[in-house]
Formats: structure tokens, C-alpha cells, sequence
């Protein structure tokens, strides 16, 4: 990576990386140094692990980025508030947002100074474009599809350029939202009901599919209580203007109350409404076990952990949703969008 000095007409940028010291962040780092261009102004990590956590961050910093990075601590409350660390120790006018898991492409820097320079006045920002690459010869898994629908997603901070004045007119990142998931959207709806374009540009950047355990895909159900507060805050047509899918969550609650009422109907000793909401269940798991495994690789493993999982996952998700409607029952349109009202945000 060249000095930004070396070219007058480079934008003045930072990088912003909030991370939990994992393994990845040492070869993101690696390819930030290895990419042809100008240089940011400065490198932020946040390191977001729990403040009593005094270990140094584990990363292999490259000598020549060594000068540019500033390690600044989080406070464990989740990527949103770690960004808004992250923005608020980086004065320059665009800040830069990775993920601590992706690989910036070899010409990554010029291609960002290319997308910047060619921002006008009134774009907020810039998205780069995501590659997630699978592994040859055999069909992806259920997490390796999940995690390909990033290519295909809409203003993700695994690689997002904002204008700092845009940032400040709204305020940053909504803390409320403590997960990897919908606080992107959220900003990026907040952004343009303000009046703010948001744009894709040239520059590439590879993010791998994580290893990950059999459960994973349990965990990541937790995100059904953030499209409630999505709900709340920007309306029920959200998912249309965020480009989001929607998701099983409707068929997901059917099946977790055919489950519960088979349940209920055994204690009860009534034979009949157990045996219907016990066949229902059965039928709604199988169809959803189904629907997972026919597009994956089909190995012994695979099936396995479709079949377990199928099994838990509507349960897992409706509680997931229902906490979400008790935890945000009053939450209203953010206080960050400034002088735009409620109804305005639903016809973006």
C-alpha cells in the first residue's frame, strides 16, 4: 500500500475494523497492507472483547500499517456501538467500514480512492462489492449458503465507505440493535429518508465463509428479535426498501404452536389435539429438514445437522420473536432521524 501523500487527489479516508481478536483479523490486515493505492489516513480496531479482558489484542499488525493503527477498547455491547467507537477516533471525511473476516482485493485502495472521488455531494456512501467463495466440486452447505447471501446484500458493513457528515447528520449506528445483523440496514434506511444516496462501487473485497459448529444456525435466530425493532422503527414494508429477504418466521411460528399444542394436549390427557398439532409439527419439520438439505451437499454430517436442527429452529426463533415484541414493545421511530417523521420512512 502506497503513503496517501504520494497522491494529492486521494480522498482522506480511515479504516474502521471493530473486532474480537480473531484469527481472520491478521489476514485482513495482511491484504490491507498488500493492496495497491493510497493509504488511509489511519486504521482503527476496536477490540469489542469484555473490558476485563487485558490480554493484548491477538493480531499481526505488518510493519508498514503499524504507524497508521490506533487500538482503541470497546465496550463488549456489539458492533454498532464498537463502529461508533470506531467513527468518533477517525476525524477524515469518509470512514471506512471491514469486517475483522474479509480479504480486501489487490487493488482494493485505488479502486476505494476511484469510488470516493467519484461520489458526489449528496451519496452517503459507498458499498463495495462482496465475493463469498465456495468450495468447488460439491454443493454448498446450508452455512455456506447463508453466508453467500452476502454477495447479494444490501449496504452490509463487511465493506462499507460513509461520508462522516452523513454519519453525523444521523447520528451513527443504533446501539440497540447488539448483533452482526440489521444494524447495516437500519443506518442505510435511517441515511436516505435524510436525503442521502447510497451507491455500490468498483472496489472488490473477498469475505470466506467462517468455520463454524452443527449449531450455528440456531444461534443466528436471535436476529428474529432485531426485525422487530427493524419493524418499529421503519415500518412493516422494511424488508422491501432494505432489499431483505423475509424469511420462514411465519412458518416458524405455526410450526413451534402445532408443537406446543401437541404438548399442551398430552399433559391434558387429550388424546385427539395432541395427535393433530403432534402431526402437524412433524410435517412442518420434515417439510423445512427438506427444503435445507435438497440444495446441500447431502453427506451423512449435513443431513444430520439439517435434521437436528429443523427440529429446534422454529421453536428457537419464535421465542427469539416474541422476546423481541415484549423487549421493544416501545420503541418508536429512532431519535437519530433527526426532523423526519415516521410516515415519511415507509414511502423511501
Amino acid at each position: 500500500m502506497t503513503e496517501a501523500g504520494e497522491r494529492t487527489d486521494a480522498p482522506e479516508y480511515a479504516v474502521v475494523i471493530p473486532t474480537l481478536g480473531r484469527p481472520s483479523l491478521s489476514v485482513a490486515l495482511r491484504a490491507l497492507a498488500d493492496t495497491k493505492g493510497p493509504a488511509p489516513r489511519r486504521i482503527v480496531l476496536v477490540d469489542d472483547r469484555p473490558l476485563e479482558d487485558c490480554t493484548p489484542l491477538p493480531a499481526d499488525i505488518p510493519a508498514e500499517l503499524a504507524p497508521l493503527v490506533e487500538i482503541v477498547p470497546g465496550c463488549a455491547a456489539g458492533p454498532a456501538a464498537a463502529r461508533n467507537i470506531g467513527r468518533r477516533a477517525a476525524p477524515e471525511p469518509w470512514t471506512v467500514f471491514l469486517d475483522d473476516d474479509v480479504v480486501p482485493g489487490p487493488t482494493w485502495a485505488d479502486d476505494l480512492a476511484a469510488d470516493l472521488a467519484a461520489a458526489g455531494p449528496g451519496t452517503a456512501g459507498v458499498q463495495a462489492r462482496i465475493t463469498v467463495p465456495l468450495p468447488p466440486g460439491r454443493r454448498p452447505t446450508d452455512w455456506e449458503r447463508t453466508t453467500a447471501g452476502l454477495a447479494a446484500a444490501r449496504w452490509i458493513t463487511a465493506d462499507m465507505a460513509y461520508r462522516r457528515a452523513a454519519l453525523e447528520s444521523v447520528g451513527g449506528f443504533d446501539e440497540r440493535f447488539p448483533r452482526a445483523f440489521r444494524e447495516d440496514a437500519d443506518l442505510a434506511l435511517r441515511i436516505m429518508a435524510a436525503g442521502w444516496r447510497l451507491e455500490v462501487g468498483s472496489r472488490r473485497t473477498v469475505h470466506p465463509v467462517r468455520p463454524a459448529d452443527r449449531w450455528v444456525s440456531v444461534r443466528t435466530q436471535a436476529g428474529n428479535a432485531d426485525d422487530v425493532l427493524m419493524t418499529r422503527i421503519h415500518g412493516r414494508d422494511w424488508w422491501a426498501r432494505a432489499g431483505a429477504p423475509r424469511g420462514r418466521l411465519p412458518r416458524h411460528v405455526a410450526i413451534a404452536a402445532a408443537g406446543a399444542a401437541a404438548l399442551v394436549g398430552t399433559v391434558a390427557g387429550r388424546r385427539r389435539p395432541a395427535a393433530v398439532g403432534a402431526a402437524l409439527w412433524l410435517a412442518g419439520t420434515a417439510e423445512f429438514a427438506l427444503a435445507r438439505i435438497r440444495p446441500g451437499p447431502r453427506t451423512r454430517d449435513e443431513i444430520t445437522t439439517m435434521a437436528l436442527t429443523s427440529a429446534v429452529i422454529p421453536a428457537v426463533a419464535t421465542g427469539h420473536w416474541l422476546a423481541g415484541l415484549v423487549r421493544h414493545r416501545s420503541a418508536a421511530v429512532s431519535r437519530r432521524l433527526g426532523t423526519v417523521r415516521a410516515r415519511d420512512l415507509w414511502h423511501v
